[in-house]
């Protein structure tokens, strides 16, 4: 009997055998558990488009979308950026169309060269011995430095330092309720203590500050605990490497030198540790090797593998030290471009002007009566605001005139900033934007 379905090859002697095996009477039966309304909906459809129509129609509601020209100052994890135009050109190519693990290295040797040089740069930026090709985002590559450290130390808490993006701290719980380890959120790096398998810390934090990471990684070692730092990539390109401050294993979000965010993602979680942490890391890892002999008279040629495979699920099941697979490697190879591209230096020069963009817009916003620009330390791209009105209400005027605004923290300041919204400027805010921002704040606090 052939099978119903291009796509699909169980034929129906296929079905009927799976369903007496299972001992159910029939597929309607697999679903009963369903509302009824639910099974199977109908669909009001509009009549079918020509090609030029859908076009179209595609077009206009492509158009609907506000938010590329929309004045937005809305970081908190996800940053505007400056990508340069060879990424899109380059990620495009048919040969990087595919994020799939390549478990044939034998034929796969451009991937896995792209996956080496992601790491190679990894490395360069956090200043760590070794990095693996990629996580999910920064939150599951934290999560899984939490989970390295407990197993390098042999501890079951796990300590994050506040303020931390709340996203973070709730994938850190989810992941540690297998392995059943404590998750403690301290106020200050002075509360480690010898129970503690490592001190995680955002660099700079979620608040926007910039962190001096020597007195945490000293006050997580006193203890014999690990310091985890998750980091913003691009800040890198102006502060210091996060390795050479102390850090133990250094997670990251590389997204946003990747390409703009669409909704939110995809994302790219960065992974990079001490070299005694090699066998503990959890995804993928490439490593380049060379011929012993050639087989003509040419130089040994360089080849690219996947090292250490019996750290990983598909041979040590339930054992290894994580269950990630495919990662995200075509935005790891877009992120590399991204960074090589610019350069030590033109990362740095980037990194400089999102740093004197902020702070410009800061002053300006400080200048208008009513309003006050809270210094908690140096800051890098994002700054905490009070103004005349409470949070949620000047962030609902803003967005009444067609600002995004910053976001409301309010509820997770100190009792002097319990009013602020987070504000983030980079080096890809246009100016026009800041100073339709600007206006409307002045127009706001000018408001009897």
């Amino acid at each position: 009997m052939s099978s119903p379905h291009p796509y699909i090859p169980a034929t129906d002697a296929d079905r009927a055998l799976m369903l007496e095996r299972i001992g159910v009477a029939s597929l309607d039966a697999l679903f009963d558990d369903l509302p009824a309304s639910l099974r199977d909906p109908g669909m009001s459809l509009p009549s079918a488009l020509t090609e030029p129509e859908l076009i179209a129609l595609l077009s206009e509601r492509a158009g609907d979308n506000a938010a590329p020209s929309r004045p937005s100052f809305l970081g908190a994890g996800a940053y505007r950026r400056s990508v340069p135009s060879i990424v899109a050109h380059l990620t495009s190519r048919s040969e990087f169309v595919t994020a799939y693990t390549p478990y044939q290295p034998e034929i796969s040797q451009g991937t896995l060269q792209s996956g080496f040089e992601f790491q190679s740069v990894v490395c360069e930026l956090t200043g760590m011995d070794v990095a693996n090709v990629g996580l999910y985002d920064v939150a599951s590559a934290t999560a899984e430095a939490c989970l390295m450290a407990a197993r390098a130390t042999k501890r079951s808490v796990v300590a994050l330092l506040e303020p931390m993006h709340p996203g973070t701290v709730d994938v850190v719980r989810t992941y540690a309720r297998g392995p059943a380890l404590r998750v403690d959120v301290l106020d200050s790096p002075e509360l480690v203590s010898e129970e503690h398998a490592c001190l995680v810390v955002q660099q700079p934090d979620f608040l926007g500050t910039i962190l001096d990471l020597e007195p945490l990684a000293e006050a997580a070692h006193s203890q014999g605990a690990l310091l985890v730092v998750a980091t913003d990539p691009f800040a890198l390109g102006l502060l210091r490497a996060p390795g050479d401050a102390g850090a133990d294993i250094v997670t990251g979000e590389g997204r946003d030198l990747a390409g703009a965010s669409a909704y939110g993602g995809p994302s790219l979680g960065l992974f990079a540790a001490r070299s005694q942490f090699l066998r503990q890391m959890p995804g993928r890892i490439v490593g380049r090797t060379r011929e012993v002999e050639s087989r003509d008279a040419r130089e040994p040629r360089t080849g690219y593998v996947l090292t250490l495979q019996a750290r990983e699920q598909f041979i040590r099941r339930e054992r290894a030290t994580s269950n990630i697979s495919t990662a995200q490697a075509l935005i790891a190879l877009a992120f590399t471009i991204a960074v090589q591209a610019l350069g030590p230096r033109g990362l740095r020069e980037s990194a400089e002007l999102c740093y004197q963009r902020a702070h410009d817009a800061a002053r300006r916003i400080a200048a208008i009566p009513g309003y006050d620009v809270l210094e908690r330390g140096p800051w890098f791209q994002e700054f905490l605001v009070c103004g005349p009105l409470p949070a949620a209400q000047l962030a609902g005027q803003l967005s009444d005139r067609g600002i995004t605004p910053g976001l409301d923290v309010s509820d997770r300041t100190e009792p002097e900033a319990d009013e602020a919204l987070l504000f983030c400027v980079t080096e890809a805010t246009p100016d026009a934007h800041v100073d339709a921002l600007i206006d409307a704040l002045t127009e706001i606090g000018a408001q009897p």
